[in-house]
């Protein structure tokens, strides 16, 4: 397990890549908000938008997740805990008003990019708007 890559993955880079390319900036590897242990792959921390990128065996895809047959018990159980330590993840962030953007690795990165910029320019103009509509004192 120590030789798969937990952060910095093909896919993430890439959706990284076409993020930046498009004038995004972003912080990277950011601990989740209370829990030091568990961070974002991809954060607009001014935004509260928290995108996180799935490896399919680890995180249960129920496309292509597989089971392995050795020492089955422990990894299903391994792996149910990474399911709801996902869920948990997102009501954490949800409840501390963010936005949580999960995708599977097995996604198409352009697409992935483009639903992420989506979100970001939406949380702009969300952000824009009520400054313009803050009171002067």
């Amino acid at each position: 397990m120590s030789r798969q890559a937990s952060r910095d993955t093909n896919p993430e880079l890439a959706v990284r890549r076409l993020l930046h390319s498009a004038g995004h900036r972003y912080r990277l590897h950011r601990p989740v908000p209370g829990m030091p242990r568990r961070t974002i792959d991809i954060a607009f921390p001014g935004l509260r938008i928290a995108v996180f990128l799935d490896g399919c065996f680890w995180h249960g895809c129920p496309e292509h997740a597989t089971s392995p047959k050795a020492n089955a018990e422990w990894w299903r159980q391994k792996l149910d805990r990474n399911m709801a330590r996902d869920l948990e993840t997102n009501r954490i962030l949800e409840e501390a008003g963010w936005t949580v953007l999960r995708f599977w690795e097995h996604e198409d990165t352009e697409c992935v990019a483009a639903a992420v910029a989506t979100a970001v320019a939406a949380a702009r103009t969300t952000v824009l708007g009520r400054a313009a509509h803050q009171p002067d004192n």
